[in-house]
């Protein structure tokens, strides 16, 4: 599993001062489903507590999203916004691999 330092702050409703400070690779598992799932945590300090928002990859179009701790019981639209404004970003560009041969 990887972890990112701490990496972006953002205007989340009902929240002060959010800021993430990690996101890192786990296994889910769901009741729906036998299968372990790849997931990204996203794990925020607030004003009002810590939590984080599980992005649950699954082969349908559209990935599971829960929250846990500041973010429990927030709808998905909610919770899809929040993972939105402080997932952290790429600073520089992707590299381009030479071409070879």
């Amino acid at each position: 599993m990887s972890k990112v330092p701490e990496t972006r702050s953002g205007e989340i409703s009902g929240l002060t001062d959010a800021r993430a400070t990690g996101l890192e690779r786990v296994p889910t598992r769901s009741r729906e489903s036998a299968l372990t799932l790849s997931s990204w945590r996203l794990s925020v300090v607030t004003a009002e507590g810590e939590g984080a928002i599980v992005l649950a990859e699954t082969s349908g179009a559209e990935p599971i999203l829960r929250g846990e701790g500041v973010f429990l019981g927030w709808s998905a639209d909610r919770l899809r916004a929040a993972y939105e404004a402080l997932r952290p970003r790429a600073e520089e560009p992707p590299t381009e691999m030479p071409q070879l041969g």
